[in-house]
């Protein structure tokens, strides 16, 4: 199935971030001619870490900027789109609710807008987040059909954005053009490379560091905790099959099995063994701000319609996290652990 990218234009905006440099490098490996749309990269970066801008035809731009975005892909006249761009962090999105509005809102119209007037692209897979469902704290997961809502700026507006694709959808023939578009619905993703704030493994990684105390909220909240490669993958098979099918279109979620779930403190506890003693404390008075104790997806369609399941277990993901980061802290080839990583999942 791999062999398919071969030579195809591939457009992934949002590249340098976490998710979009894993997926950067994959198609990469697999002989895609791949273009970059994004904001500039942090300093410390898992895209400057491997190198990609090497790689890839890349534009430093904001997805907000309909003009260079347009351009680009008069430019690139891509075959498959990889729409990743965003305000991802919940906190950020209280301190800065106009800018995560903006851009997850009006940024993801513009790729719409650019994707309907391509004469090329034959597939768009548009990633949001599982935090556009209306949480309910279930005890099963969601589906796709169910109700979209957010209490934070970030939930309600990847909910947003989830509403927009779906008026495109229905509005507008993308299947008399040939295009399959689809949104992407992704657990808590986390691997090597991500340097966020306020994300729960790039703090573990900073405690070791800085040889200080790890402080964690909710240690008992539980997320769909999944290694990056596991959503990435099933992005890249949902490409294929709406490039040759647009009936693939509408919503997808991708994550670990309902059963298989683990907590803010399991994942915590799970990464710092492999390092020098850490000790975790926990932040009982931080309520300034509301998360969700559980969350977690129903992916029967995935499985059914496209063959598509999680492949590595939590203690994988969390061994695979941390042999990362142990690479990462000891400086060595951080290419080499990646690619080797990304062989293994895919039996390249």
């Amino acid at each position: 199935m791999l062999d398919f990218f071969k030579d195809k234009k591939i457009l992934i905006t949002g590249n340098t971030g976490f998710k979009g440099s894993w997926l950067t490098f994959i198609m990469s490996k697999l002989k895609a001619d791949v273009y970059g749309f994004a904001l500039e990269p942090e300093k410390i970066s898992n895209y400057n870490l491997l190198k990609l801008y090497g790689d890839i035809d890349q534009e430093y731009s904001d997805i907000r900027n309909l003009e260079v975005l347009q351009k680009t892909f008069d430019r690139v006249k891509p075959d498959i789109v990889f729409h990743l761009a965003a305000q991802a962090l919940v906190k950020k999105s209280y301190a800065n609710p106009v800018e995560t509005y903006e851009t997850n809102i009006n940024g993801s119209v513009n790729i719409l807008n650019c994707v309907l007037k391509s004469k090329s692209v034959k597939s768009l897979v548009y990633i949001t987040s599982d935090k556009c469902y209306e949480n309910k704290e279930w005890v099963w997961g969601y589906r796709e059909i169910d109700e979209l809502g957010g209490k934070d700026p970030y939930s309600a507006s990847k909910a947003c954005a989830e509403i927009v694709f779906s008026s495109y959808l229905r509005s507008f023939e993308f299947s008399k053009q040939n295009k399959g578009i689809a949104s992407a619905r992704a657990g808590n993703v986390i691997g090597g490379g991500d340097f966020s704030d306020n994300r729960l493994v790039p703090d573990c990684i900073r405690a070791v560091e800085t040889k200080k105390n790890l402080v964690i909220r909710n240690p008992n909240s539980t997320r769909p905790w999944q290694h990056v490669l596991e959503p990435l993958s099933g992005y890249i098979k949902l490409s294929k099959f709406l490039y040759n099918d647009p009936k693939y279109s509408g919503a997808w979620n991708f994550g670990p099995q309902a059963n298989k779930l683990g907590s803010v403190q399991d994942i915590a506890t799970g990464i710092l063994k492999y390092f020098d003693k850490t000790n975790i404390t926990f932040d009982n008075n931080d309520n300034s701000h509301f998360e969700s104790n559980l969350l977690q997806l129903n992916c029967e369609k995935a499985n059914t319609l496209l063959g598509w399941y999680p492949k590595w277990n939590i203690n994988e993901t969390i061994d695979q996290t941390a042999t990362w980061y142990s690479n990462y802290l000891n400086r060595n080839n951080l290419r080499e652990i990646t690619s080797n990583q990304i062989n293994q999942y895919f039996g390249l």
